[in-house]
């Protein structure tokens, strides 16, 4: 289980990340990160509809979500909130392949972000 650090309980936090994070779509996921002050904890929200399936299925999705989330924080990961949504094939998706999901939505924000680091300082540097 996730501890409370690491959960976003208000409706309004889960509002703001899906409006305004970057949106990261996986194959039985779709991600919403934003970026937090440095030093703070990673937190976590999870979406699953009725789309995916009843509610023992829509648990279970919800639950292998939560070990997948709390397995990053376990390896280090902090300063950032990310809101998963399970798309309807995530009812038949297995642990891994819901786990490589999230994984990969966040190491695909942080490639976005040295990128985006990087363009203007390559600009700079061409142009001097």
């Amino acid at each position: 289980m996730l501890a409370k650090a690491n959960r976003i309980t208000s409706a309004d936090d889960y509002r703001f990340i899906v409006r305004r994070g970057a949106k990261v779509a996986g194959a039985h996921t779709v991600s919403y990160l934003r970026s937090r002050e440095s030093g703070t904890d990673a937190r976590f929200g999870f979406i699953v509809s009725k789309k995916v399936g009843t509610a023992v299925r829509r648990n279970l999705v919800r639950r292998r979500l939560k070990a997948a989330s709390r397995e990053l924080v376990d390896d280090g990961l902090a300063s950032v909130d990310v809101v998963v949504r399970a798309l309807p094939t995530a009812a038949a998706a297995s642990y891994p392949d819901l786990r490589a999901d999230v994984a990969s939505a966040i190491s695909a924000r942080g490639r976005r972000a040295v990128r985006a680091d990087a363009g203007p300082a390559r600009a700079a540097t061409e142009d001097g």
